[in-house]
């Protein structure tokens, strides 16, 4: 029988994160060079039809893990009921897209089991019948293949966007209802609604075009031009760390290292430099296009399209003409 690659997708508040398709995408090219099966598995409640979408990929089965207990996430209830399937099921490799709820729980999971974690992989390399993951370090100056010590079953969790949700194979795989183990003791969490910080909070990681701005904006007045190119392509605002830190757009805007790691279909930068470690933030992206007056500005190594010029001339021009051709559609 071949080893088991298990990929925890995650829901919430009945819908996918579509950060799971990244993590099949993942555990499926991880199968193609070991010859291993993938099979996923969603904790929740109810959730037998979020499980036949996840079962529209080339899985070997697709397990709905359903019990009242995990209607609301708690890390208590997540680590009990995940901790005695995979204690049943043993796979070899365990994936999880590396959210705020996987940072939560995993960790726990991975001592309750006595395995270690592999957190924030951006990539994998199978050589002489040996996985590693690769790790970024010092916000992203250097990387590093880090490997299992320990006997299976072995977890890593995945980078948001080092891997696309899109190309994820498509396929018909069966789905079980499985009975999720429930702990006897009563609950040291009681959940309550999901909290944010402010109304207009946003997980940019799920947004599928970003306006991104950067030092080269100058003033917070010329926001307004950011926030016109966002209303004509139905994007959302994000920033470098300077902008943030000026109180220009909430930190929950901030893209980088020590802020949201994003994959977008389409990024623009306006007057972004390009920082270490604002690039290890939006590499998941699918399009960058850059628009900064400094030729040398690092963002361009890493961009698809590069403006080179003056972000007031270029964006209110950009911006005329999207509302043109959409005018014209």
């Amino acid at each position: 029988m071949a080893d088991t690659i298990l990929v925890v997708a995650e829901q919430r508040e009945g819908r996918l994160n579509r950060v799971s398709f990244e993590t099949i995408a993942a555990a499926q090219s991880i199968a193609k060079q070991t010859g291993w099966t993938v099979e996923a598995v969603l904790p929740g409640s109810g959730i037998q039809a979020l499980a036949q979408e996840l079962a529209g990929k080339a899985l070997a089965k697709v397990c709905a893990l359903d019990a009242p207990a995990l209607a609301a996430y708690t890390s208590d209830a997540y680590v009990f009921a995940l901790r005695a399937f995979l204690a049943d099921r043993q796979p070899k490799l365990v994936l999880f897209p590396h959210t705020y709820q996987v940072r939560d729980f995993a960790p726990r999971l991975a001592l309750a089991l006595d395995r270690t974690l592999i957190s924030d992989a951006t990539g994998y390399k199978y050589e002489n019948g040996a996985l590693l993951f690769t790790r970024q370090m010092f916000q992203g100056k250097f990387t590093a293949d880090v490997s299992f010590g320990g006997d299976a079953p072995w977890m890593a969790a995945i980078q948001i966007g080092a891997f696309r949700g899109d190309q994820a194979e498509s396929g018909s795989a069966p789905v079980e209802t499985v009975t999720a183990a429930v702990a006897e003791s009563a609950p040291r969490v009681i959940p309550h609604e999901v909290f944010q910080e402010a109304k207009e909070a946003v997980d940019l990681s799920q947004a599928e075009v970003i306006i991104a701005v950067g030092r080269g904006i100058r003033e917070q007045k010329n926001m307004a031009l950011a926030e016109n190119l966002a209303a004509v392509l139905g994007g959302e605002l994000g920033a470098s760390r300077p902008i943030c830190d000026n109180g220009w757009l909430p930190l929950d805007r901030q893209i980088g290292s020590s802020g949201q790691t994003v994959a977008p279909k389409l990024y623009i930068g306006m007057g972004v430099s390009g920082a270490i470690q604002h690039i290890v933030g939006i590499k998941g992206a699918r399009t960058i296009i850059a628009i900064n007056k400094d030729p040398e500005a690092p963002i361009f190594e890493v961009a698809d399209v590069a403006v080179v010029g003056d972000l007031f001339q270029v964006v209110p021009a950009l911006t005329e003409e999207i509302k043109k051709a959409k005018a014209g559609a």
